[in-house]
């Protein structure tokens, strides 16, 4: 199996990532459009959503792992008993 270049991913998914990047402006625009936006405006889960942009700007392989962290809820133990 050949190696994947970094040319074709990127012509592979490019169409769908910008699709997300819109939808995801979409609804943020939606969001600050609507009634009530002042109350939201600190909302711990926008604040989220800004740290997670954040980390999308940035380099690196580990993105998707610095994401999953992000809006993962901490360890605690004894989750199972």
């Amino acid at each position: 199996m050949a190696t994947k270049t970094a040319d074709s991913i990127l012509d592979r998914h490019f169409l769908e990532l910008r699709c997300e990047i819109l939808n995801l402006a979409a609804a943020l625009d939606r969001i600050e459009r609507s009634d009530g936006f002042e109350a939201v405006r600190e909302d711990n889960r926008l604040e989220l959503l800004r740290q997670g942009i954040d980390i999308l700007r940035t380099e690196g392989t580990d993105r998707a792992e610095r994401m999953q962290m992000l809006f993962s809820d901490e360890y605690q133990a004894g989750w199972n008993q």
